[in-house]
């Protein structure tokens, strides 16, 4: 049993640093850009275009370890990572933050790599479970991450960003040395199959698949909202530095490690992916609308609670009900059209918000933050409705082969 689940264990905590190198600049980018005068627009593109080359290479490093398998392709993009975070703390000027960005976005689009190896190694019944620790991996980077950089952030602004470079170089030695591939070679994609990434629709049986990536894509596009601007909302309206901002995104993380690490696996055999899903969505939706009249740190704890809650409940079974809607062979780029969809919500997420901020800036401070959040809130709230139209698949199907075993 040990050898069956220690390849999943090692890719937990292959995500989980990867995503404290990620959480690590949460806190810090928006002030750090603010020291290159960026205004919000500046911040929501500086934020975006991150994702924007996400939108392009997700699917196509998906594709690649459907190809080559997963192992060297999700060595390569950290590596590329790490030089990003490089770049991103020697910047010295907007130009170059932005630049290191964009290499950062080329490289850093390889969550569906790690999705996909779970696809490989588990059974469509256990799937959103392991999806779920997948998720408590982001959790306990969302927690230490932030956390870190705002402790960081008292030696510098851009010593966050040279411990996220070191942690992703030191992943890549990890995965060197420890985790095994996957994908078999009789289940790789050949040659012969390089088909339009528009085909996972086909494969994924048309619509139930576009009806989740749809979902998900108004679900983090409204997340991300929330990410990119509530450091600065704290600072006008509460005065918080990185330093504090840190601890708040610790206590969504900590949150949403119980949720998807503890919880998410015995859910959704109680109620089911759907009804999590939608569930999720509302209450994610509910907690952005409650965010900006928030009046005191009490308020804006329960805030962040429900939104750690909303997103740890909708997240997962999404994923899963994704990879159950594909062959094998066609996980990672399945998935990738997934994670494609959700950096397109986190491009578009931070433009529209740092547009919609420039409205409250010459607002009394009790209103600043409303115009942002209540447009994500309404964003969720559109994903709720479309989620009552998500269905599973009508027979499960089971991989072929599992090379590394299953992982109940």
């Amino acid at each position: 049993m040990a050898r069956t689940r220690s390849p999943l264990l090692v890719l937990f905590l292959t995500v989980f640093i990867d995503m404290v190198g990620f959480g690590i600049i949460i806190p810090v980018l928006p002030l750090y850009a603010e020291g290159f005068h960026a205004s919000p627009v500046a911040i929501g593109w500086l934020t975006g275009i991150y994702s924007g080359m996400q939108i392009i290479f997700t699917p196509v490093l998906g594709k690649l370890s459907d190809r080559f398998g997963r192992r060297p392709v999700l060595m390569l993009s950290l590596a590329g990572t790490a030089l990003g975070f490089v770049l991103m703390g020697l910047a010295h000027s907007l130009l170059l933050l932005f630049v290191a960005r964009i290499i950062s976005g080329i490289t850093g689009g390889n969550i569906s790599i790690p999705q996909a190896y779970i696809a490989d190694v588990t059974t469509p019944e256990t799937r959103s479970k392991w999806m779920g620790m997948i998720g408590a991996a982001f959790g306990l980077g969302f927690t230490f991450g932030p956390m870190l950089g705002g402790v960081m952030s008292r030696v510098s602004y851009s010593a966050p960003f040279f411990v996220a470079a070191l942690l992703a170089a030191g992943n890549v030695i990890l995965l060197y040395f420890i985790l095994p591939e996957s994908l078999s070679k009789e289940h790789r994609a050949k040659p012969h199959e390089d088909a339009s990434l528009f085909e996972v629709f086909r494969h994924g049986t048309g619509w139930l698949f576009g009806t989740v990536v749809a979902t998900y894509f108004f679900l983090v596009a409204g997340f991300t909202i929330m990410t990119t601007f509530f450091a600065l909302f704290t600072e006008r309206r509460f005065g918080y530095d990185a330093h504090a901002n840190g601890y708040l995104f610790g206590f969504i993380g900590i949150v949403t490690v119980i949720v998807q690490g503890g919880l998410i696996g015995r859910l959704v055999r109680i109620f089911g992916e759907r009804a999590l899903a939608r569930a999720g969505l509302f209450v994610t939706a509910l907690s952005l609308a409650l965010l900006p009249v928030c009046s005191n740190l009490t308020w804006l704890l329960v805030a962040c609670l429900g939104l750690s809650l909303g997103s740890g409940f909708a997240s997962p079974p999404l994923n899963g009900l994704a990879s159950q809607l594909v062959d094998q062979s066609w996980q990672g780029r399945a998935l990738g059209v997934l994670q494609s969809a959700g950096s397109t919500a986190r491009l578009l997420g931070p433009l529209l918000g740092g547009w919609l901020l420039m409205f409250d800036l010459h607002k009394p401070l009790s209103q600043y933050g409303r115009t942002p959040f209540f447009a994500a809130s309404l964003l969720c709230g559109i994903g709720g409705v479309l989620a009552f139209c998500l269905q599973k698949p009508a027979a499960d199907r089971a991989p072929e082969n599992i090379p590394v075993g299953s992982a109940v």
